[in-house]
């Protein structure tokens, strides 16, 4: 029975923690340049109200994270948005407008992800860490017909979730205090060039890379050896000065390289994906044809019908084309207001598409906290600046480089959304197809979600642009030290730098070499059946900061020694997913935590307001948070391999 699954309690109960997950995250994502999924806080959040209510079933929970987690995932908008103010485009967020660039390319954006369903989510191979995190989250918090059938599993399994969860707020709040660090970076000297280690102590990055697995893990050491190991001190080479400094420089330009392996492989990615798209597609038609001793699985098996996509999808994008129409208005770019809208338009169909398969593929990968969504939006910045320097900056002339520079970040800004919400609902469906769900019901859940996370958008970048601005806005009059919002400055660079001729196409090439190479080196594996090292996961190594990816590739390996040790025993399967509920724990415990710090941060207006440590103790506290993220992790793993134990 689903009579319980989509309820107006769990959409209004998923719709209340998603505003407040999103405004939370917005803040946080402008001031530290990192986004806290929700997804898991929202299920453990959800199954603990409902509990209480003593009716709530596994697929209601679902229901409500789902609806949680697609309204969080939009403020990630954040990447893109106040570009519109740094260039002095934008004096402040108006509501309506920024409210119908986030709802209307997230509703896209879970409509693009539906035909992609059958190919990335049912019939496939492809891990979906946080998605299985989810579902294994919500299914040790079922109670009667839906708890598990092993006496074990039922009474250990929930312990295990709460233990990681344990284990890595406490590590976490350790943090907070400034006691123990959460990375510790070095920079020196390799013969006559720079390298560096970043060295990250998150658990929930370390439960992620378990989640993972050892494929995806060592293509991420791989794409961090090739920047550490590789570029960075060879492009060093014979630069005078300190040894932080130039690494560091040198690693923001391996970046733009990695910007360009991310983009090689995520083309290939779409190429491979042509073929079962296409059967995917051819399915998901015959499954809604079915009748008679199939119509149970059918109805289960459901999408949202194809004539409502394609009606809701005409709305949406008619709707996209006034809002491209009035953002020209009567400016530099009125000339060719026609041409851009219509071109505009096709943009947000066919870049948004592309760009929605790829990055629910790379949520498929590595989970949708992973993805490195700014590296989509780099991607389809270069791809909307060169089409506008390309056809319209020479019918227009020079003088229109800034109105230019402001259009592509406005068109660019809805493809994210688009992409930014394929990230995370590919994910939540994969969830709903493991505990059961409805997947037209689900879908409507995350339409219910985007509209959620839109609401709140607007309202809080607005307030934080009054109270703080951002760099370079050339009509700032905030009275606070600007939010950094590293990644807005990035993408509005790359797009101005496009239009203006000074962006570095040479690292881009470089990437774009790396990305075949590495899609040259997987293919070899494949045929000769070794571990697979896939090029997005390589380019993703590349791309991003060491302390993202290192506790990545030590919880993939660690996972990997654990189900090895634990396939000696008579219940090796069961011991397994005790591993799996462990990292799923150690997800939960650290994203909850960081929300309510998120918010404390919020209410205090103070960016460390749990910190105590005196300011001398910088030095030993990096030694203090290595030494404890290596006690915690071997003491987790150690503490799990023992209550599979019988008896």
């Amino acid at each position: 029975m689903r009579d319980n699954e989509l309820t107006i309690r769990g959409l209004l109960l998923g719709a209340l923690i998603a505003m407040i997950f999103t405004a939370a995250n917005i803040y946080l994502g402008l001031r530290v340049a990192i986004t806290i999924a929700s997804s898991i806080p929202a299920a453990v959040i959800s199954m603990g109200i409902l509990r209480a209510f003593n009716t709530g079933t596994i697929r209601e929970n679902n229901i409500v994270q789902t609806v949680a987690s697609s309204g969080g995932t939009l403020s990630a908008i954040i990447f893109v948005l106040p570009g519109l103010v740094m260039i002095g485009y934008w004096q402040g967020f108006d509501y309506v407008t920024t409210f119908l660039i986030c709802a209307l390319g997230g509703i896209l954006g879970v409509l693009f992800s539906i035909p992609l369903r059958r190919t990335l989510v049912v019939n496939t191979p492809l891990p979906f860490p946080e998605g299985v995190a989810a579902a294994e989250v919500l299914k040790v918090g079922a109670t009667g017909d839906e708890a598990s059938p092993n006496a074990i599993e039922r009474n250990r399994g929930p312990l295990v979730v709460a233990f990681g969860a344990l284990m890595s707020a406490a590590l976490q709040a350790i943090t907070f205090t400034g006691v123990a660090a959460a990375e510790m970076t070095k920079y020196f000297r390799l013969a006559l060039g720079a390298t560096g280690i970043d060295l990250g102590f998150s658990l929930a990055l370390l439960g992620a890379g378990h989640l993972v697995g050892l494929s995806v893990g060592l293509a991420m050491l791989a794409g961090l050896l090739i920047t550490w190991a590789g570029f960075v001190p060879i492009w060093t080479q014979g630069a005078h000065g300190d040894a932080a400094t130039i690494a560091d420089t040198v690693w923001r330009q391996v970046r733009f390289v990695g910007a360009g392996a991310i983009g090689t492989a995520a083309i290939w990615s779409m190429i491979k994906l042509v073929k079962p798209l296409i059967e995917g597609f051819q399915a998901t038609m015959k499954a809604r044809s079915a009748a008679g001793a199939t119509a149970l699985h059918a109805r289960d098996d459901r999408d949202i019908p194809a004539w409502l996509i394609v009606l809701l999808s005409v709305v949406c994008l008619v709707m996209i084309g006034w809002l491209l129409w009035n953002f020209i208005d009567a400016g530099w770019l009125s000339p060719l207001s026609w041409p851009l809208t219509i071109g505009g338009v096709i943009f947000v169909v066919v870049v948004g598409f592309f760009i929605a398969t790829v990055a629910g593929y790379m949520a498929a990968l590595i989970g949708a906290s992973n993805s490195p969504v700014s590296g989509i939006g780099i991607l389809a910045t270069v791809i909307g600046a060169v089409l506008l320097a390309t056809f319209a900056q020479p019918l227009l002339g020079p003088q229109a480089t800034r109105a230019l520079t402001a259009f592509c970040l406005f068109a660019v800004a809805i493809v994210f959304s688009v992409a930014t919400i394929s990230n995370d609902n590919l994910q939540d469906l994969k969830t709903g197809q493991l505990v059961g769900a409805s997947p037209w019901r689900q879908q409507l859940a995350l339409i219910v979600g985007v509209i959620a996370g839109s609401l709140v958008i607007p309202l809080v970048l607005d307030m934080l642009n009054h109270a703080y601005g951002f760099p370079g806005d050339p009509n700032r009059h905030a009275i606070g030290e600007p939010l950094g919002a590293p990644q807005a400055t990035l993408i509005s660079t790359l797009a101005h730098g496009i239009l203006n001729g000074n962006v570095p196409w040479n690292l881009i090439g470089i990437g774009v070499i790396v990305g075949v190479v590495c899609i040259a080196v997987d293919e070899v594996l494949g045929v000769l059946k070794l571990i697979r090292l896939p090029p997005l996961a390589i380019g993703i190594g590349i791309y991003l900061p060491m302390s993202a990816t290192e506790p990545v590739i030590i919880g993939a390996i660690a996972g990997w020694l654990y189900n090895r040790a634990m396939e000696k025993r008579p219940n090796a399967e069961m011991a397994k997913r005790f591993g799996v509920l462990l990292a799923s724990g150690l997800v939960v415990g650290e994203s909850l935590l960081g929300i309510i710090n998120s918010g404390v941060i919020v209410a205090t207006n103070n960016p460390a307001p749990f910190a105590f440590a005196p300011a001398g103790f910088a030095e030993a506290s990096n030694y203090v948070g290595m030494a404890l993220f290596i006690a915690f992790t071997l003491y987790a793993y150690w503490w799990v391999s023992r209550q599979s134990k019988i008896g």
